[in-house]
């Protein structure tokens, strides 16, 4: 990434973690108990920026970049797209808080960073000690419910998942014009101005770089496949996510376009908890004030 972009997080460490399978990029800063902050397509962990600060005063905040996203390292593409799957992205960013000393951890994930958390709550449950997730259902829920007008709303599940290299060469013909589309189109107003310049022109700094747009489409392949298949497996094991779990969605946001979105959350946790907040897709940058005093409320909460 270009040396002079705007630094998004005063006072917070810039930390590469070597994983088993992955080297991550995190920003590591505030005080307290660890919280790890998980970002989604297509952006990086200064999706957080707003939150951040306020966030820091009462949690050590990790905020990584997923594998192949912002300045994490990009794994190798796969017939079996296994590098990409929320399994393997669950371990390497479990992997990531042990170095950093924390075995156990608060986690929080927007968009693909939520469901490579609820993967990593499932698989690791001795390592989250609660669970939020922003504006997404589970994978498998998606997929099953595809129909006409579900399609419509995320055609890009279904266009980036498609065999390599089709959907990054389409994109790499005018990667910044997709990105600020795609941005817009999921907003709660369907502009950009939600989000900061200085946040966008770390988007478009390694949105432009073709290895890390085929990385992008990878996790969505890995999502039309083999995380979807480890859902399945574990609704039909009778797998379920037992630490408490917050579920919030945007009013004009993807996961508002089933009829109760908390109410397939209680398929998986039973006891979750969950509310839409005035917004689009974008919660932490959409509205700001009102994720992070719900995230306050709900990690401050002890069981």
């Amino acid at each position: 990434m270009k040396s002079n972009l705007p630094d998004m997080f005063p006072g917070f460490d810039s930390v590469n973690v070597e994983t088993a399978s992955v080297r991550l990029f995190c920003r590591v800063g505030g005080s307290g108990p660890p919280l790890l902050l998980l970002h989604g397509y297509p952006q990086s962990h200064v999706i957080w920026h707003k939150i951040a600060p306020r966030l820091a005063e009462r949690f050590t905040l990790v905020l990584p970049d997923l594998p192949g996203y912002g300045s994490s390292s990009v794994p190798p593409l796969s017939d079996d797209h296994a590098a990409y799957s929320k399994r393997a992205m669950a371990e390497a960013v479990t992997e990531m808080m042990q170095a950093l000393g924390h075995s156990r951890f608060l986690l929080a994930g927007h968009d693909r960073g939520g469901r490579v958390a609820y993967r990593l709550a499932l698989d690791r449950p001795e390592a989250v000690e609660r669970l939020a997730v922003l504006d997404i259902l589970p994978t498998s829920d998606y997929w099953d419910r595809m129909d006409r007008q579900f399609g419509l709303k995320i055609y890009h599940w279904m266009f980036l998942a498609q065999p390599a290299p089709f959907p990054e060469k389409l994109i790499a013909a005018s990667p910044i014009r997709f990105l600020e589309h795609t941005l817009a189109s999921w907003t709660g107003d369907k502009t950009l101005s939600g989000f900061s310049e200085e946040a966008l022109a770390h988007n478009r700094d390694w949105f432009c770089q073709p290895d890390r747009v085929s990385a992008t489409c990878e996790d969505y392949r890995a999502g039309a496949t083999v995380d979807y298949q480890h859902d399945r497996a574990d609704q039909e094991a009778g797998n379920r996510i037992h630490m408490p779990l917050l579920a919030l969605w945007g009013e004009k946001g993807i996961a508002n376009s089933v009829e109760d979105p908390l109410a397939i959350w209680r398929t998986w946790c039973p006891e979750a908890e969950g509310a839409a907040l005035p917004c689009g897709h974008f919660l932490p940058e959409e509205a700001p004030d009102r994720t992070c005093q719900a995230l306050l409320d709900f990690f401050t909460t002890r069981s």
